[in-house]
C-alpha cells in the first residue's frame, strides 16, 4: 500500500552535499563574501564599462535531473494506481472494514517511522535510503502480487506487508526534498516538473487501475506497481551525484537566514539561523551520509532546525487544521455526495478535472517565479475553497468541474512554492530531518480527519460540514498571508554557477 509522494503530491504537498567551509564547490553559489549582483562576463578585451549581462538560464534536463525524473514518474503512475486497487481488491475480499485497517495500519506505521527515516537519510545519504525502500517494496508488492495470482490472500498478509511497506515510505520520503536540489540547478522548475508529471500519473493511474483490476485482476495491478519500484531504485542507482556538494540553490555556500527569532528578522540576511548550530562540510543529505552521532541527538537537532524556522512551523500547524477539517473529510463526503447527486461517473469526472487544475497549476509555477514564494502559494491556495465550496451548495456539473479545476490549480501552485521553500532555505545536511518532521505534521492531520469523517457526519448534515471545510481553507489562506515570517519568506536571489555533470 503506497501513498502519493508529493507530496508533495503532499500536501501539506519533494529535497544534498555541503562542502568544507575553507573549500566552496565549483558550481556553488557564490558566499556572503562575494558579490551578489549579477555576474560580470570574462574580460575579452571589452571596454572597462561594458554593461552586466545577466546571467544564462541553465538548463534543467541534464543527465542527473533526467535519471531522476524517470525514477519519479514511473514511480508516480504506481502510486496512482495502488487507491483504487486497494479500494477494490481489499474491498471485495474484507469489506470497508478491512479497506479502513490495511489503510490505517500503513498510515500508522508512516507516522510513527517517518522521523528516524529524516535522520537515517542525513546519516546514510537519501538516495541510499530511497533505492533501499523501494527495493523493500518491490518485495512487499509482489508479495500481494503473487497472492492475488494464487487466490485470496489472507488478511494478516495484507496488513503484514501494509506495515512494511508504510514502513518503507517512512524511510522514503524524507529525502524526496533533499535530492532535487542535488539533481536540479533550479530548484521550483525541478519541483514544478515533478508536480506536472504526478498530476498526470493522476489523471491516468486510476483508471488504468481500474481497468486492469477489471480484466486481468488485482494481481495484474500489484505486479505493474512492484516493476515500478524496480526501475525507480535502478534510476536513482544510475544517478552520480558530485561528492562535492549540491547543484542547485540550496547548495553550498549559501548562507541565507532562516531563523525568525529575535523581533524584525527576516528571511534571507545573515546565517543559517540553525538553532542547533551547523557542521559545516559534514551534512551530505543526498550523498554519502555523513558521521554519525546518537539518534537522540540527531531527532533534537532536527527538531530545534524545524522549531527555529517560523515561517515552516507555522505553516504546518496551519497544516494541520487543513488536514483535519479540508482534505481529511473532503475526499470520503465529497465522492458520496457527487455520486448520490449525480452518479459515479459524474464523481469520476470531477477528479479529472481536480488533476486537469493541477496539471495546469504545474505549469504556471514553471514560468512564475514570485519574490515572495508562499505569500504567493497562499493567494493561489484560496482557490482550493472552491472545492468543498459547490460541493457543499449542491452546484451544477459545470460548476463543481471549474471548482475542482481551479482547486488544482491553487494547490498545484502552493506544493512548488512550498517545497522549493523549503530546499532553498534550510541547511543541506538537516534538510531531510526537517522534512520528515513537516511530514509527520501534514499526514498526522489528514489522517485524524479521515478517522473523524464519519462519525461527524453522525452529527451534522455532510452539506454543512463541507462548509465548515470551506471556511477553514479561507481562514487557513488568511492566517498564511497576515503571518509576518510566512509573508516576507523571499526567494534566494543569489544565481546559480551552471556546472557540467
Amino acid at each position: 500500500m503506497k501513498t502519493t509522494r508529493t507530496p508533495s503530491d503532499r500536501q501539506p504537498g519533494a529535497r544534498t552535499d555541503a562542502a568544507p567551509p575553507d573549500v566552496a564547490p565549483a558550481d556553488a553559489a557564490p558566499t556572503d563574501a562575494a558579490p551578489t549582483g549579477p555576474p560580470r562576463e570574462p574580460d575579452h578585451g571589452s571596454p572597462p564599462h561594458a554593461p552586466l549581462q545577466p546571467p544564462l538560464r541553465t538548463p534543467l534536463w541534464d543527465h542527473r535531473f533526467s535519471l531522476y525524473f524517470a525514477s519519479r514518474s514511473v514511480s508516480m503512475l504506481g502510486d496512482a494506481m495502488m487507491p483504487v486497487a486497494t479500494a477494490l481488491a481489499v474491498g471485495a475480499l474484507y469489506g470497508i472494514s478491512g479497506v479502513g485497517l490495511v489503510l490505517g495500519v500503513w498510515t500508522g506505521t508512516f507516522v510513527l517511522l517517518v522521523l528516524f527515516g529524516g535522520v537515517f537519510a542525513d546519516r546514510f545519504g537519501a538516495r541510499r535510503m530511497m533505492v533501499g525502500a523501494d527495493f523493500v517494496r518491490v518485495l512487499t508488492q509482489g508479495v500481494l502480487a503473487a497472492a492475488f495470482f494464487t487466490g485470496t490472500p489472507p488478511f494478516w498478509l495484507l496488513v503484514t506487508m501494509a506495515a512494511l511497506a508504510g514502513a518503507a515510505v517512512a524511510m522514503f520520503l524524507p529525502g524526496v526534498n533533499g535530492m532535487v536540489p542535488l539533481v536540479a540547478r533550479e530548484p521550483q522548475r525541478a519541483n514544478a516538473t515533478l508536480k506536472v508529471a504526478d498530476a498526470l500519473a493522476h489523471l491516468l493511474g486510476p483508471a488504468l487501475a481500474g481497468l486492469l483490476i477489471t480484466v486481468t485482476g488485482a494481481g495484474t495491478v500489484y505486479a505493474i506497481d512492484a516493476g515500478t519500484f524496480l526501475i525507480s531504485a535502478l534510476c536513482l542507482g544510475l544517478i552520480r551525484l558530485d561528492p562535492r556538494g549540491t547543484v542547485g540553490a540550496a547548495g553550498a555556500g549559501r548562507k541565507e537566514a532562516d531563523s525568525d527569532s529575535g523581533a524584525g528578522s527576516s528571511p534571507g540576511s545573515g546565517g543559517f539561523g540553525s538553532a542547533g548550530g551547523r557542521a559545516e562540510g559534514k551534512g551530505r543529505s543526498g550523498g554519502e551520509g555523513r558521521s554519525a552521532g546518537s539518534l537522540r541527538s540527531d531527532l533534537r537537532q532536527g527538531w530545534r532546525e524545524f522549531k527555529a524556522r517560523t515561517w515552516m512551523w507555522s505553516v504546518i500547524l496551519i497544516w494541520v487544521f487543513f488536514g483535519m477539517l479540508v482534505f481529511g473529510p473532503l475526499v470520503p463526503i465529497g465522492s458520496a455526495l457527487i455520486g448520490d447527486r449525480l452518479g459515479p461517473d459524474a464523481y469520476g469526472l470531477t477528479v479529472s478535472f481536480l488533476g486537469a487544475g493541477t496539471v495546469l497549476g504545474g505549469l504556471v509555477a514553471l514560468r512564475v517565479r514570485p519574490a515572495r514564494p508562499l505569500a504567493a502559494g497562499a493567494v493561489a491556495m484560496l482557490l482550493y475553497t472552491a472545492m468543498p465550496l459547490a460541493i457543499a451548495l449542491d452546484a451544477g456539473l459545470p460548476l463543481l468541474l471549474t471548482g475542482h479545476a481551479l482547486a488544482g490549480g491553487g494547490l498545484a501552485f502552493w506544493s512548488v512554492m512550498w517545497a522549493t521553500s523549503v530546499q532553498t532555505h534550510t541547511p543541506p545536511e538537516v534538510l531531510n530531518r526537517v522534512t520528515a518532521y513537516e511530514l509527520a505534521g501534514s499526514v498526522a492531520g489528514i489522517a485524524l480527519g479521515q478517522i473523524l469523517a464519519g462519525p461527524a457526519t453522525a452529527l451534522a448534515p455532510p452539506e454543512r460540514l463541507l462548509l465548515v471545510s470551506a471556511a477553514t481553507c479561507l481562514l487557513g489562506c488568511t492566517a498564511l498571508l497576515t503571518i509576518p515570517a510566512i509573508r516576507a519568506l523571499r526567494r534566494p536571489t543569489r544565481p546559480t554557477t551552471p556546472t557540467t555533470p
